[in-house]
């Protein structure tokens, strides 16, 4: 996977020789020399991951990192501190600044690469995400709702820790001490399994366990559908480059070295947390613009929107299997009636009871939906016209055999329904086949409503 990759060092031969080794391995590098030129950089060219070194004059990298966490417009790129220091109090600094890890001088290219790409993957998911969302804002499905970056940690985070070792695990325990509700896990072969009993927001595996291969509980981890998205940080020992690696390769998102610094620790657990959360945000707010969009406010009911989308795909299946495709449209009658007497709010409790009604008279492989005002369209595949028009009739009877009853003064109100059918025909557009029905319909109501009319 290849990525633009933003390498900052005052010091020129850094800033080439990281060049020479990411150019090496096919990544496009930007370089800046200054951390206000990193900046404009970031802000022109939006790269994929910043390499940034901690001890620059002026503006040092922790201040470069803190800015580019504060702007939401870059809050989602990746920084990894590249710096000479090797102490976790620096460490704990970088990762409170919003830095996502920690690269020291002279760094290994093995570490390098893994670290680039594993972060690489975490921002094409994070683009991924954002992308929908703009593209849903730009056809108006949620224009006040935004998703930012929130720097605050969590404190109701959930979290899995493998592990043999009861000491390691409560030293774990306090370490983590309100952040979240801990569950423990010793181990076995079923860890990954245990795993998918809950959502989990961080997994927590111990790559060091005697008689448990940490490395195939991430694999499986990763392979599982409740728990490929879930963040996981590793605890490996000083010095085990190539067990690390491995874990980064197969999407580990983060790491701890052993022994380990409780701060530093408590740091990289609250980044995930963080990320997880934002992550999650942006997946909800997804999914809830795909709901606004496709389903009418009133009635539950989806909208004429999604049903003419729907049927293009529907009728050309049906065409080439060679079978019948019905639509039943219908119209309220005297609706207007309804809101002009009882006004608007009891109209729309009409609506929705309506559209109830048609839910509990059609199958689940048949599709509802509001066509506008008072009326509707079901869509009912593999339904010849003699069977769509036994549907419309005993719709129609469980309109008019059963008054609306909303416990109003004037008692309940009477409604008929007035019903055109139409089946699909080859070669025909769905729009034609709306235009059928739609004129089945004006010869029901043409003839006095309350009847159910196919076309011709």
């Amino acid at each position: 996977m290849t990525a633009r990759v933003l390498v900052v060092d005052d010091v020129p031969p850094n800033v080439k020789l990281l060049e020479a080794k990411l150019t090496s391995e096919y990544f496009d590098v930007l370089t800046a020399f200054s951390g206000p030129e990193a900046l404009e950089v970031i802000a022109r060219e939006h790269p994929d991951i910043v390499l940034l070194d901690v001890m620059m004059p002026g503006m040092d990298g922790f201040e470069v990192c803190r800015r580019i966490k504060a702007d939401p417009v870059t809050a989602h790129i990746p920084v990894v501190m590249v710096t000479a220091l090797d102490q976790p109090s620096d460490r704990v600094t970088g990762l409170e600044a919003g830095a996502d890890d920690f690269l020291t001088k002279p760094v290994q290219d093995l570490a390098l690469f893994a670290r680039v790409r594993s972060l690489v993957r975490l921002k094409v998911m994070m683009d991924e995400l954002r992308n929908r969302k703009t593209t849903g804002s730009s056809l108006g499905w949620d224009e006040e709702d935004t998703v930012t970056y929130d720097n605050t940690a969590p404190t109701d985070g959930a979290i899995l820790i493998v592990d043999e070792q009861e000491l390691v695990v409560e030293r774990i325990a306090k370490a983590l001490d309100g952040v979240g509700e801990l569950s423990f896990v010793p181990g076995g072969e079923d860890a990954a399994d245990r795993a998918r009993e809950k959502n989990y927001d961080l997994i927590i595996v111990s790559l060091t366990m005697r008689d448990t291969d940490g490395l195939r509980v991430c694999s499986k981890l990763r392979s599982f559908e409740e728990t490929r998205h879930v963040p996981i940080l590793v605890m490996v020992d000083d010095g085990n480059t190539k067990l690390l690696v491995r874990a980064l390769e197969m999407g580990v998102n983060d790491y701890v070295v052993r022994p380990v610094d409780k701060l530093e620790f408590l740091a990289r657990v609250k980044t995930q947390l963080k990320r997880k959360r934002f992550a999650d945000k942006l997946w909800e707010n997804f999914h809830l613009s795909m709901q606004l969009a496709t389903t009418d406010a009133v009635t539950g009911l989806y909208n004429r929107h999604y049903l003419t989308s729907h049927m293009d795909t529907r009728m050309e299946a049906a065409q080439k299997q060679g079978k019948d495709l019905s639509i039943l449209m219908m119209d309220i009658d005297h609706f207007k009636a309804v809101n002009d007497t009882y006004g608007h709010a009891v109209g729309d409790k009409v609506l929705k009871e309506f559209a109830t009604r048609i839910g509990r008279n059609i199958r689940g492989v048949d599709l509802a939906a509001r066509y506008g005002g008072e009326e509707f369209v079901v869509m009912m595949p593999e339904t010849p016209a003699d069977w769509a028009l036994m549907i419309g009739n005993r719709l129609r009877e469980e309109i008019a055999n059963k008054s609306f009853d909303f416990g109003l003064p004037e008692g309940e109100i009477a409604i008929t329904v007035s019903i055109g059918v139409a089946t699909s025909t080859q070669g025909q557009t769905p729009g034609q086949l709306l235009e059928e029905a739609d004129k089945a319909l004006y010869e029901a109501k043409a003839s006095g409503r309350n009847k159910v009319v196919v076309a011709a």
